[in-house]
């Protein structure tokens, strides 16, 4: 199954700020930077992944964006069901309208069975326990210190 490239980016987002300090604030554009995506990708990210609750908004010249404690336990499968938009993994739609063999066939029921149990697998599976793990030490300065690559 193949996860689309919003969720993927809210799961980086969320996995990298579970790596970060505890209580560290970091800003959109050095989470932007982090995962290797355009800032305007990451906002809107980040405002969905707030929606859930899974981190929290600081505003103001010293806020910034962290994992809610929530966040921290949320499970990859509960966050991809409230991510994933799309009704249906098969379109069941020809050029000319329908499917015609869509009055009998079975394929939508067991690819919403199918996608249940890959959700149902991560379900098991909490944002904190994907994270990158960090060093021990002072806080460190830059996004690769902070992710445990530092020199």
């Amino acid at each position: 199954m193949r996860i689309n490239a919003f969720t993927d980016v809210c799961l980086r987002v969320a996995m990298l700020l579970a790596a970060a300090p505890e209580g560290a604030l970091l800003t959109s554009r050095v989470i932007a930077d982090g995962v290797d995506t355009p800032y305007t990708h990451v906002s809107k990210a980040i405002i969905r992944l707030r929606e859930l609750e899974v981190v929290e908004v600081v505003r103001g010249r010293f806020g910034g964006v962290r994992i809610s404690a929530a966040g921290r336990e949320t499970t990859v499968g509960w966050l991809m069901r409230r991510l994933d938009t799309r009704a249906d993994l098969a379109d069941c739609e020809t050029p000319h309208g329908d499917c015609p063999l869509s009055g009998g066939c079975g394929l939508r029921a067991a690819l919403r069975r199918a996608r249940e149990a890959f959700y149902a697998e991560l379900d098991g599976t909490t944002i904190s326990s994907l994270a990158p793990r960090r060093r021990s030490g002072p806080v460190p300065l830059t996004l690769s210190g902070l992710l445990g690559n530092a020199p």
